[in-house]
């Protein structure tokens, strides 16, 4: 379904060459993605929704460009991805990484953005020594993710176990996605958010919100969560059963369920 219905193209954002699609019909939902992530982590929940809505996912900047980014450029790209398109008025979807990009996103144009889902979300997430260390060195690395040694198995170890009841295409395609992302990109990203901390702007965010969250997430903790349950006004905590970090992934059914309902209900 993919290939014959969804529309693909790109953007100039101003800092880069932005490529996206947009999936079905309805009131636009954007997808934002994580540290690891790009447009195409997200077509199984998709396939879901787009019956619909108006999915659009795009791709994160990557290259040299990333050597001067700051975080307040990921929030402006957005923008002048949704200007390209001609959409005023978008509910956003973040995952991970993505969660503060949309955090922002809704500070700044509460207007354009009405409600707002995230999903292994978080205000706050510094890095341990050791992540600092290995992103310091990683920045400077062209490969992409694949070519780690040992990958597969750092991945069997931290999120097979919540794809033991999904069919095992859901795990070949996590593991497809999560190598294709250049590690210099993942690296400064991942830098960047080390150093980012929006808890205190989460009372000036009066969206409704709902935080889609994972039984066993080991990335984002309950601290994280809870910062955000404390500091939003107006948001509400789903939590998918046997799940981790990576329902896109393990459990799009779960995932497109809980977004259908929270876009299209009254009030």
């Amino acid at each position: 379904m993919f290939r014959h219905e969804a529309v693909s193209g790109a953007c100039d954002t101003g800092r880069y060459r932005c490529g996206y699609y947009s999936w079905g019909d309805g009131p636009p939902l954007l997808f934002v993605p994580g540290l690891c992530d790009g447009a195409m982590s997200f077509v199984m929940p998709i396939a879901q929704l787009s019956a619909q809505f108006r999915c659009i996912a795009y791709d994160l900047p990557a290259g040299r460009a990333l050597k001067s980014y700051r975080h307040a450029d990921y929030v402006a790209d957005l923008s002048a991805l949704l200007d390209h398109l001609g959409i005023a008025e978008c509910a956003l979807f973040g995952f991970s990484f993505g969660s503060t990009i949309t955090l922002e996103a809704l500070r700044r144009w509460p207007a354009r953005f009405p409600r707002a889902i995230l999903q292994g979300g978080f205000a706050r997430r510094p890095l341990g020594p050791g992540e600092v260390l290995l992103a310091s060195l990683a920045r400077y690395w062209p490969w992409p993710l694949a070519s780690l040694p040992l990958r597969v198995k750092v991945l069997e170890y931290a999120h097979r176990a919540p794809f033991r009841s999904a069919p095992p295409e859901c795990w070949d395609y996590f593991l497809d996605r999560q190598g294709s992302p250049p590690m210099s990109a993942v690296a400064r990203r991942a830098l960047l958010l080390h150093q980012l901390d929006l808890r205190r702007l989460l009372p000036a965010i009066q969206q409704p919100i709902l935080m889609i969250c994972g039984e066993h997430d080991h990335l984002v903790d309950k601290h994280c969560e809870q910062a955000l349950l404390a500091g939003l006004p107006h948001v509400e905590r789903l939590e998918i059963a046997g799940c981790g970090h990576m329902p896109q992934f393990s459990h799009p059914a779960a995932m497109a369920e809980a977004t259908r309902e929270f876009l299209t209900r009254q009030g």
